[in-house]
């Protein structure tokens, strides 16, 4: 019981830093949008235009494939998802991951809930784990190339150049950490229920529940042997979700600014949001944060304010689109956004 408590009032604090983060950063966006204008705003979205929009809608469905692609590759057999299995299930958790202030906690779970009907829960939250460790590495490389080249192609004070260093360590941290992990095997989970379990605690849901999370981690652990061979393929189609990311972003500044954009430029744009968003992703959208930081690199490189608020304010249409999508497939499946239920029809 005690424990249980404890559990509501950590997940408590969670949603109330939520709540005060995305406060904060409704007020951010305000003041972007008034710092820039709205009536500039209003013309570069004109300007960008329905064509655009319809072009980086096909763009991130791109995104969404080669997630789905990587994510099939990353179950064990004898079992085995398809796209079509994959595809409406990235959607379901890019819904509630970009929507709701503690998506990020739910959101792997509920991908695995929409493919219950294909294979055991444990097997589809293994794969989804899986799949989210060779992400996190390819992300990683891609954040930490993006602040080496932003460092070589920017001339930054000394403590921008400090935090920016300590960025790089942080995330070289955390490749070292998931590099041991996968190699010494930790079983951080299953020891935990275990001894919770031991102490006389929750002995109803860990009775085989502790069971259930130690072969979740066996699962985990036993593909990197068994399936070396796919770990090309996979990575591959992580490095392709970032590579279409550079695109929309090369594609949305063309279309809004009178010179075309350097690749670099694109490059650099994407990586700050995609820091912005592993950062800030109790915030719903990263609404005000993504703005800032689009502005901040834009006018680094030279690009202009509108320019890099437009750009993030554009982006956010289509993840609201999609995320309209994922919340009718939720709806379809009886699924629920703030719990995942195994047993839901």
């Amino acid at each position: 019981m005690l424990h249980q408590l404890r559990d509501h009032q950590h997940i408590g604090k969670l949603k109330i830093a939520g709540i005060i983060l995305t406060i904060a950063g409704l007020a951010l966006f305000a003041y972007m949008v008034y710092s820039v204008g709205i009536e500039e705003l209003m013309a570069g979205i004109q300007r960008f235009g329905l064509i655009g929009f319809a072009v980086i809608l096909g763009l991130y469905f791109l995104r969404i494939v080669v997630r789905a692609c990587a994510w099939s590759l990353s179950v064990h057999e004898p079992h085995y998802l398809r796209l079509r299995d994959t595809i409406p299930a990235v959607v379901i958790g890019e819904a509630t991951s970009s929507v709701i202030p503690l998506g990020i906690l739910i959101s792997g779970t509920t991908k695995a809930v929409a493919v219950r009907h294909r294979v055991p829960l444990v097997v589809g939250l293994s794969s989804v784990a899986t799949e989210n460790l060779f992400y996190s590495l390819i992300t990683s490389l891609f954040l930490i190339a993006g602040a080496i080249t932003f460092l070589s192609v920017t001339v930054l004070d000394e403590s921008s150049v400090a935090t920016i260093g300590v960025v790089i360590a942080g995330i070289v941290g955390i490749l070292v950490f998931l590099f041991l992990l996968v190699l010494k095997q930790w079983h951080f989970a299953s020891d935990l229920c275990e001894a919770i379990y031991a102490r006389g605690h929750l002995v109803g849901i860990l009775e085989n529940g502790r069971h259930q999370v130690r072969k979740f981690e066996d699962l985990i652990y036993s593909f990197y042997r068994k399936y070396p061979s796919r770990f090309l393929p996979i990575c591959t189609f992580e490095a392709l979700y970032h590579a279409i990311g550079v695109a929309e972003v090369y594609f949305v500044i063309g279309r809004l600014s009178e010179a075309m954009p350097g690749v670099t430029a694109a490059f650099l744009l994407e990586s700050i949001s995609r820091l912005v968003t592993i950062m800030f992703k109790l915030i719903p959208l990263t609404i005000g944060v993504d703005e800032a930081g689009a502005q901040f690199v834009g006018e680094t490189l030279g690009i202009a304010a509108a320019t890099g608020v437009t750009l993030a304010i554009i982006r956010k249409g289509r993840i609201l689109f999609w995320t309209a999508i994922g919340v009718l497939l939720i709806a379809k499946r009886g699924l629920t956004i703030d719990r995942s239920d195994p047993e839901a029809n």
